[in-house]
């Protein structure tokens, strides 16, 4: 048996080549292409299926006419903890799946859900790693005043109705002081925060722009909007962030930290994300 050559390495050794096999630079996870394309396959389904399951109101909290998206983690802990790659193609083409069974449009799948996926969950992972350290405070409570200036004006304007106004405003106001509460006393955590934030918050973007867009040409399979005005690019844009960004902000940094305590080896880098100073 190979392990028992001869002029095999010293285990110490052997141990470090295998580590590098799996770990890059900073302990960052490297994964060979077969394993990769399971990964993604994985993501995918998982995404898929919980995202339908939120769709038919398992998993997902709702207020009024506000479903939130809990579907929203797998993604994201995919994207951090294996690589951006793996959690944006995972996110893509599980959100393919989960429109043709919700609408059944491939060209709106394509043109607005896929790409928004794409670049929001390679975004989270890609950023989550250049702020291993922790983001700055000033950036990780700064971006969340957008959303929250957002609804202040949506709720004054009544829009969409007052219901959802209020829920989106609550939404917000909580976020921001989740993160400020993070900065005093889990300043590691600020950089998942701040990379969760601005990669959904472009995906969002992608998403109200881009069913506005969608609206001025063809009908839109749910609700059945036809030139929708430009106010509710707004709406969905907020709508999109507001119902996936408490699960990013609340539920992913514990769960990358059980993972990183759980296997060290394999994630070495995420520990440097979400575990404590010192």
């Amino acid at each position: 048996m190979q392990y028992l050559s001869t002029d095999r390495p010293p285990r110490r050794t052997r141990i470090l080549e295998n580590s590098e096999a799996d770990l890059g630079m900073a302990g960052e996870f490297k994964a060979k292409p077969s394993l990769e394309a399971s990964l993604i396959a994985l993501n995918a389904a998982l995404y898929a299926s919980f995202g339908y399951l939120t769709y038919l109101g398992i998993f997902a909290p709702v207020f009024g006419t506000v479903r939130f998206w809990p579907a929203v983690i797998i993604p994201a802990a995919f994207s951090i903890l294996c690589s951006p790659k793996i959690g944006g193609i995972g996110a893509a083409i599980g959100i393919f799946i989960s429109d043709m069974l919700v609408h059944g449009s491939p060209l709106l799948s394509l043109t607005v859900g896929v790409p928004a996926n794409l670049i929001a969950f390679y975004l989270i992972g890609l950023l989550a790693r250049r702020w291993r350290g922790g983001a700055s405070a000033a950036l990780s409570v700064g971006v969340q005043l957008i959303p929250l200036l957002g609804c202040v004006a949506l709720y004054s304007w009544s829009l969409p109705d007052e219901l959802t106004a209020t829920v989106f405003l609550a939404v917000s106001i909580a976020v921001l002081v989740f993160t400020l509460m993070l900065s005093a006393i889990r300043r590691r955590f600020l950089g998942v925060v701040a990379a969760s934030s601005i990669g959904l918050m472009i995906g969002s973007v992608i998403i109200g722009a881009g069913l506005w867009a969608y609206s001025q040409f063809f009908i839109l399979p749910v609700g059945n909007v036809r030139n929708a005005p430009l106010v509710a690019a707004v709406v969905w844009f907020l709508w999109t962030y507001l119902t996936e960004i408490p699960f990013l902000h609340f539920l992913l940094p514990p769960i990358l930290q059980a993972v990183s305590k759980a296997v060290p080896s394999k994630v070495g880098y995420v520990s440097e994300l979400v575990m404590n100073e010192g």
